[in-house]
């Protein structure tokens, strides 16, 4: 988080995202020792140069078909790439506990005859060479398989999967191309595996921050919609639509990632809810440009930061204030600033948060380490403040990322329409096509 003058850093930087490009890394440097391996042996002058491109081409859509993890389709996809790559009789991939996979090429029917090396090959954590001679076989004198080559994929001391090359000649050719294309394989199934707990990560921090939604805010939601039953029962009705569509939203179990138009509108209920509360105490306005609403941003980045500038902005200063929640167009990036006119801090005291996990600062020290490890350390909070001067929060987030999209898709299908309504406290600066839950 960088801090304008009025205010200081917070380091909330993740490794979590540079982890896993140390095994990419290592990925390609096997790539460029595989092809090396493979294209000296076999091609002269410039035709060495073009094997090397073609060897390229080939094995860089291996991480895309191992990026979520080994199946049987990802099996047969990599199997049929080695086989092209290594040209070789037959290439098979099994699980780790030995289940065949995928088999692509030839003499599928001697793979009978190495269900007994693959089993020791795994359990063993250890290469097998088997030669063809000593395999029973009906077809002598015609079967074109001369040596199978099995080799364990080990991720983190666990055989993941065992590869079996199955080659035309004898010798040690075969065996120091299984052991490359391996040693490449396993790389990327580490990385697949870094991949699930980057996933993972995601998931516990969403449950931290659904876990942070403070049971006063629901206790004293409740408390109000109680209040107006009888002096004013539809718009009890319609703050009681609003809190149901809020914790909805925000319970979601599965999804990580929203649209801009989708986290406003839900940061819209919350202050719908609160206003209801506050009544003429707390002023809310919204500013959201059109262009922006389909930029997708992880899930709930928002509406913690929002909460923090009504509790701690606006909820303990004697005649309230007002909350104002920006989102405009900023070339590749969408403009994103929640500023509040209430309390303020000390900047100094930014440094105090830096590990903090109370409930307090979860809303800063949180949502910087997602965006970082979503966007990387480009992109981070900022934040201006001074005591007696309320506190603005900043954040730019790219209009396109490789891999993000939204994955909350049916969730406005699933909210109900809802009439026309009454407007529920102060609130300004909506466009048209700005969302609005009010």
């Amino acid at each position: 988080m960088h801090l304008v003058p009025e205010a200081q850093s917070i380091d909330a930087v993740s490794g979590l995202l540079t982890t896993p490009i140390l095994p990419w890394s290592i990925a390609g440097v096997c790539v460029i020792a595989l092809v090396v391996a493979l294209v000296r042996v076999r091609k002269p002058g410039n035709a060495v140069d073009d094997a090397v491109l073609e060897a390229v081409y080939l094995m860089a859509k291996a991480p895309l078909e191992l990026r979520e993890g080994l199946d049987q389709a990802a099996a047969d996809k990599v199997a049929a790439r080695l086989l092209q790559l290594l040209k070789c009789l037959a290439v098979g991939i099994t699980d780790g506990e030995g289940t065949l996979l995928s088999w692509d090429g030839e003499a599928n029917e001697h793979y009978a005859d190495l269900v007994d090396p693959i089993g020791t090959s795994i359990r063993k954590h250890r290469r097998e060479v088997v030669s063809h001679d000593k395999m029973p076989c009906n077809h002598r004198g015609t079967c074109k398989m001369r040596t199978a080559v099995i080799v364990p994929l080990i991720v983190e001391d666990r055989t993941e999967a065992a590869l079996i090359v199955v080659g035309r000649t004898r010798g040690k050719r075969i065996v120091h191309m299984a052991d490359a294309v391996a040693r490449f394989v396993g790389t990327q199934l580490e990385a697949a595996r870094l991949e699930e707990t980057k996933h993972q990560l995601h998931q516990a921090e969403i449950k931290a921050l659904r876990a942070q939604i403070s049971p006063h805010f629901v206790y004293n939601a409740l408390n109000t919609i109680s209040s107006l039953i009888r002096t004013d029962p539809e718009e009890a009705r319609e703050l009681l639509q609003d809190f149901a569509d809020f914790t909805r939203y925000c319970f979601r179990t599965e999804g990580t990632f929203t649209t801009l138009s989708d986290e406003m509108r839900n940061v819209d209920r919350y202050l719908t809810i609160e206003s209801a509360r506050y009544g003429g105490r707390l002023n809310v306005r919204l500013r959201i440009a059109p262009e922006v609403q389909s930029v997708v941003l992880p899930f709930l980045l928002i509406q913690p930061l929002v909460e923090n500038a009504v509790k701690h902005g606006i909820a303990n200063k004697p005649g309230g204030g007002t909350v104002t929640v920006t989102a405009q167009d900023h070339g590749t990036e969408a403009e994103i600033s929640i500023e509040d006119d209430g309390l303020g801090m000390d900047p100094a005291l930014l440094d105090g948060m830096r590990d903090s996990r109370s409930s307090a600062h979860i809303g800063l020290t949180g949502i910087n380490r997602r965006m970082n490890q979503v966007y990387s350390n480009r992109y981070s909070l900022m934040v201006e403040t001074a005591p007696g001067a309320g506190m603005k929060v900043t954040m730019r987030v790219p209009k396109f990322v490789r891999g993000v999209r939204p994955d909350m898709l049916n969730f406005a299908a699933e909210v109900p329409a809802q009439g026309p309504r009454r407007a529920a406290g102060p609130r300004a600066g909506l466009p048209d096509g700005a969302p609005n839950a009010s």
